[in-house]
């Protein structure tokens, strides 16, 4: 069954990788990421159900007002410490995290819009999309995984308008 076009009446959970986007933003334009606009192209006119925000939390806490930030969107936060290993590496992995949400989530939406560029996602697109989901991708195209790209109902591309997706400095 392939999933249906966007109308008003889909039912929509918006899962954000706030790394991978975060992480795209700064390296190609040196910029941070408008979470407010990225909401509001993923959902495009239809029945918001739940948005996650996977985010990571350090030490020193820096993060506290964007945390707020995302919460007053209405965005619900998925908060992970930062793992730090001997030698310097850091850590902080939310795939497994984004993957169950989407699943546990699913049976209540129409439609999944993943916002990360992560190849890793692949399967996931692949099972709901078995599921009779509709599953749209909200990424920068320069960094998103041009498998995903193929394997979504929809990428949308930041790349395209990013003066829109992006804080202005």
């Amino acid at each position: 069954m392939k999933a249906t076009a966007k109308h008003k009446e889909q039912r929509v959970g918006v899962l954000i990788d706030v790394q991978n986007l975060y992480h795209s933003a700064k390296n190609l334009y040196k910029a941070k990421v408008n979470f407010g606009e990225i909401l509001k192209a993923a959902v495009a006119g239809r029945k918001l159900i739940r948005a996650f925000a996977y985010v990571v939390r350090t030490k020193t806490g820096e993060e506290k007002p964007f945390f707020e930030a995302i919460k007053n969107l209405g965005i619900e936060t998925r908060v992970r410490d930062l793992q730090e290993f001997y030698g310097g590496m850091k850590k902080a992995d939310w795939d497994v995290g984004i993957v169950i949400d989407a699943i546990r989530t699913a049976p209540s939406l129409d439609v999944i819009v993943l916002c990360s560029g992560d190849g890793d996602f692949i399967p996931l697109v692949e099972y709901l999309k078995n599921q009779g989901k509709r599953v749209e991708i909200i990424a920068f195209g320069r960094t998103t995984s041009s498998r995903l790209k193929e394997t979504a109902d929809e990428f949308i591309d930041l790349d395209k308008r990013p003066i829109k997706y992006l804080l202005k400095k």
